[in-house]
């Protein structure tokens, strides 16, 4: 009796010491599943994976507490090329050989996202999908929970991991190696003025007698870009609006005045390919392809951000890795859903919301939001059919937008579409519109698709 007392009178001390201590009492008395069900996946992947959510049915996982342990350990995921190679959702087996047959260390653990990327091209997206990566801390702790077995019940795991909230922070811009069967380009190094923001654009030639395909595209960029895009140019394009090549020219000149001619030029660009990211490593699915026809341009297309007092440096390198023909099955296209209509009060928080229908059945490969500085959310729901209104893709990041893979594709009938709504904060006090700069805004929704 006396000692279930001091015991009793032991845990009432210790629940009065500051507000830290008891958090670590109440984790000590917990699972270590039972931590990363409440504290990780409740506050990070439960709002995506949840019963007749669009992700949920993509992935056919669904992590809330009811269910996500018997989805996740011992479970083969849904994707085809995964379950190909002997993964599990979350391998039982321990240790090190655990981890590495766990899919979800491979789609959490950002620190390795180069591996994530350049080795498993038909792995989808890292996640949380649009938010902030887990900390080192919450790593660290999933990283012993898999390696301990991924046990239901007991302590394998050290919450104290946990009090590390720093995240995965980005190695310094490296350039790519080139192809062994593609091509490469190389735009820059360039100086952005201090304060300023500068977009130029370089027309290169490919310069190829007979058609090509793309089944791969690599992207990487020195810090402080926007984005990084590939655009060809429409078959109407007058030859007086067709660049000179390998020149530089800007969107803007030193004092800030839009060049006509750039202008000009951007009303006949059809885009290819683009990342917000500081490294983009993009593999279409097999049998599918991007076609170039014979006598190929290009216009590489560069945004960087200088914001600081002292003069900084951009530059980006694209991979282009060529398929076989003969492989090819499908014929990769580019949509880009825009909406020029922007008016957004000043001092004011404004949703715009766009409707698009689609004319053809379209098995649609990827995803990617657009927008600038005042976005905070960007959302896209399904309109028609059975999955009328379901979230499909969400971002809350204006600079690192989400790139989500979709495989299996997501298919949309003729008729159906997706509608598009953008919320802005407009903390300035003038109304802002459509624009190029980041202080300006644009509302676009990029996707790879093929049709049958």
């Amino acid at each position: 009796m006396t000692r279930d007392f001091l015991l009793l009178a032991l845990g009432l001390f210790l629940a009065s010491c500051g507000e830290d201590r008891p958090v670590l009492v109440k984790n000590e008395l917990r699972s270590t599943w039972g931590i990363i069900q409440e504290d990780i996946f409740a506050a990070r992947c439960v709002g995506c994976h949840t019963t007749g959510t669009s992700f949920a049915e993509q992935s056919a996982l669904v992590l809330t507490a009811d269910v996500a342990y018997s989805q996740l350990v011992g479970q083969a995921p849904a994707n085809e090329v995964v379950k190909a190679e002997g993964l599990m959702r979350v391998s039982d087996q321990g240790q090190l050989p655990g981890l590495l047959r766990s899919y979800l260390w491979e789609k959490v653990n950002a620190p390795d996202q180069e591996h994530f990327f350049g080795d498993h091209p038909y792995y989808g997206a890292l996640m949380p999908l649009g938010g902030q990566p887990l900390s080192n801390g919450e790593l660290a702790f999933l990283r012993a929970w898999i390696e301990a077995g991924a046990p239901e019940t007991g302590a394998v795991a050290d919450p104290a991991l946990l009090v590390d909230e720093s995240y995965y922070e980005r190695p310094e811009f490296k350039p790519l190696p080139k192809p062994e069967n593609g091509i490469q380009f190389h735009l820059g190094p360039f100086d952005v003025q201090p304060n300023f923001e500068r977009e130029l654009f370089s027309m290169v030639a490919l310069d190829n007698d007979e058609e090509l395909f793309v089944e791969r595209f690599e992207i990487s960029m020195q810090s402080g870009s926007h984005h990084f895009l590939l655009y060809s140019f429409q078959d109407e394009t007058p030859a007086e609006r067709m660049p000179a090549p390998n020149e530089i020219r800007d969107l803007r000149d030193e004092q800030g005045v839009y060049v006509f001619d750039t202008v000009r030029t951007m009303l006949y660009h059809q885009p290819i390919v683009g990342s917000q990211w500081p490294f983009f490593d993009f593999n279409f699915p097999a049998g599918v392809a991007m076609r170039l026809p014979k006598g190929m341009r290009f216009d590489l297309n560069s945004h960087y951000i200088n914001r600081t007092d002292e003069p900084t440096v951009g530059e980006a390198y694209l991979n282009l890795h060529y398929a076989d023909p003969a492989e090819v099955q499908h014929e990769a296209k580019i949509f880009g859903l825009s909406n020029f209509d922007i008016a957004l009060p000043a001092g004011k928080v404004t949703t715009l919301s766009e409707q698009y229908r689609f004319p053809e059945r379209m098995h649609i490969i990827q995803l990617m939001s657009h927008a600038h500085e005042h976005m905070t959310e960007f959302r896209v729901e399904l309109m028609g059919g059975d999955r009328d209104g379901e979230v499909v893709y969400i971002a809350y990041d204006w600079e690192h937008p989400p790139i989500l893979e979709l495989d299996p594709p997501l298919v949309v009938e003729p008729g159906q579409g997706f509608k598009v709504e953008a919320t802005y904060d407009n903390w300035t006090d003038r109304e802002l519109n459509f624009g190029f700069l980041s202080e300006d805004e644009m509302m676009i929704l990029y996707g790879f698709f093929y049709t049958d």
